[in-house]
């Protein structure tokens, strides 16, 4: 007989159980999954190329963010953190997939920039100290539609632990409509599959992160083949800010 819930932790890793062992790409055991995704390199993965995304560099260029100490959130190959650290930023880089991490620390070494990588779960990592917030910016393309609906606990709970007042957190992420399921939360459970990931609408993210000042939120641009940025339109590209407290 199991009676050994005791905390919201303890919650949240039996909701994380009820989920088929292949759904998993949120925790330490889905880092498997990722390293076969990246194992080749040559596969025509739009980011997979070293292109920051177009939402970010446009942020920069419109001075919303200045350099500080940021957080790439999945940071995969490492586009987004080597053009954070171009741009004078301290950077942490998280992501499961040591496979990921290798490529990201090449092309980090060939353009001689400075980003410290750790792999593994970014709550596990919070949790265990390992993140030096709080973070001027916390940078997340991708990583939080792979989240299942109880996670996004974990998630605002590292937002506030980690991102410092004044703080900008900046998302993108499946667009209801054009890619991710539209479900609703309970059926994931129902069905124990995260269906490639969650759509989000402008609504649901404004809920969600209600707590934090909406700077922008909009479609990421379609960006061509031959831009310098990455740009997909079945993304929503947001970015919050956090209130500066006394």
């Amino acid at each position: 007989m199991d009676r050994n819930i005791h905390t919201v932790d303890d919650v949240l890793r039996l909701l994380d159980g009820l989920f088929a062992p292949e759904a998993d790409r949120w925790t330490a055991d889905g880092a498997a999954w990722w390293d076969d995704f990246y194992a080749d390199r040559s596969r025509a993965v739009p980011f997979f190329a070293a292109k920051p995304d177009e939402n970010l560099v446009e942020y920069l260029e419109r001075d919303l963010l200045g350099p500080g100490r940021a957080l790439d959130l999945g940071c995969g190959p490492g586009r987004n953190a080597l053009h954070l650290a171009s741009r004078g930023f301290e950077v942490d880089a998280v992501d499961l997939s040591p496979a990921a991490l290798a490529w990201a620390e090449e092309r980090a070494g060939a353009a001689a920039a400075r980003v410290r990588f750790l792999p593994g779960d970014a709550f596990a990592l919070a949790d265990g100290g390992a993140l030096r917030g709080p973070y001027d910016l916390i940078y997340d393309s991708g990583c939080f539609h792979h989240l299942p609906p109880h996670r996004r606990i974990s998630y605002l709970a590292l937002l506030d632990r980690s991102l410092a007042p004044g703080g900008h957190f900046a998302l993108t992420c499946f667009a209801s409509g054009a890619m991710g399921s539209e479900l609703d939360d309970a059926d994931f459970y129902r069905q124990s599959r995260l269906h490639g990931g969650l759509a989000y609408t402008p609504a649901s993210l404004r809920r969600i992160f209600g707590d934090l000042t909406e700077v922008e939120l909009r479609r990421m641009h379609d960006e061509s083949p031959g831009s310098a940025c990455f740009g997909e339109p079945f993304l929503w590209t947001a970015l919050f800010r956090r209130d500066a407290r006394p």
